[in-house]
């Protein structure tokens, strides 16, 4: 009834006025229009186009968070990172539980090759999207390491986040993941999340492998981006967040990962040898109303790393 009554008087309101042109009744652009003209977010004043659009946007599973982005890249882009890679690729290695160290294993038998940072202006519009996307800014990703899959090749499933001390030491865990498909795969291919619920809602015909009937599964579609969080909002690390991806059965799989940190996996890792000094503009103005104290783990740091605001914190 409250809703009737606020229609006939809209209805009222807007015929009261002669002049008034339906032209001009715009809706928000993400109810009224199919497409975007321009970027939905532009990160900084002058920087390449790095925007995307929430309505190709699906949320998939809460547990783990994952969400598809439907024509996140367009072909020309897929084709440039494609050709970046093709004549660089290596075997794919894997990060040691114990040590850290890349250690080749029959878990993942993949090959590729890691790009650049910025290396020309198609990457640096990619890593600008993805930024925009995830809101998780650029220098705490990873440079973006290009896949290839061949027939039977797969990567087990796994977890992003480490289990070691030494690759959490520059830039923590692996917050997030952003899947890019380069390509599409005739058969198999699928990425696959084991441990989630959404896996038996999920239904599955003869179109997909076995591997992807084992849980939630995303079939590669060329120019689609799959992003999922491997820690809870709390940032303790996410179980559910265990994926694979699935054997190619029936042609071959092109794809593009982007890892993004916690923190800042630009900045130069910490060492005993460096000058006191704060690495925020903001450090004085933290120290000053108590952050030191309440706040040590980033102000002042701890035995394995070293904080951002030792100086004003007086510890050097």
């Amino acid at each position: 009834m409250a809703f009737r009554i606020f229609l006939s008087l809209l209805l009222i309101f807007l015929f009261s006025f002669p002049s008034f042109s339906y032209a001009s009744l715009r809706l928000p652009t993400w109810l009224s229009e199919k497409k975007t003209d321009g970027s939905v977010l532009q990160l900084k004043k002058g920087a390449p186009f790095a925007g995307f659009d929430p309505r190709w946007v699906t949320q998939l599973s809460w547990h783990p968070r994952a969400f598809l982005h439907e024509g996140f890249l367009s072909e020309e882009e897929c084709d440039h990172l494609i050709n970046l890679a093709k004549d660089k690729l290596e075997k794919s290695m894997v990060a040691d539980n114990d040590s850290g160290k890349s250690i080749m294993s029959e878990v993942r038998t993949s090959s590729g090759m890691f790009l650049n940072k910025a290396q020309d202006e198609i990457v640096k519009t990619i890593e600008g999207k993805i930024a925009a996307w995830t809101f998780l800014p650029e220098e705490n990703g990873e440079a973006m390491q290009v896949l290839h899959y061949e027939h039977g090749e797969k990567y087990e499933p796994h977890f992003d986040y480490f289990h070691d001390k030494a690759n959490q030491e520059l830039g923590g865990h692996r917050v997030a993941t952003v899947l890019m498909y380069l390509s599409n795969v005739e058969k198999g291919g699928e990425t696959v999340f084991p441990n989630t619920e959404s896996k038996i809602v999920q239904p599955k015909d003869d179109s997909w492998s076995d591997c992807a009937k084992d849980g939630y599964a995303v079939k590669p579609k060329k120019g689609d981006a799959l992003l999922f969080f491997n820690l809870h909002p709390d940032a303790t690390t996410d179980p559910s967040s265990l994926h694979g991806s699935c054997p190619v059965i029936e042609g071959e799989k092109w794809s593009a990962t982007k890892w993004i940190h916690v923190r800042s996996f630009d900045r130069p890792k910490h060492s005993r040898s460096e000058k006191c000094v704060d690495e925020n503009e903001n450090c004085s103005r933290w120290a000053a109303i108590g952050e030191c104290q309440k706040n040590p783990q980033y102000m002042v740091g701890s035995g394995a790393s070293y904080g951002f605001c030792r100086r004003s914190c007086k510890v050097c």
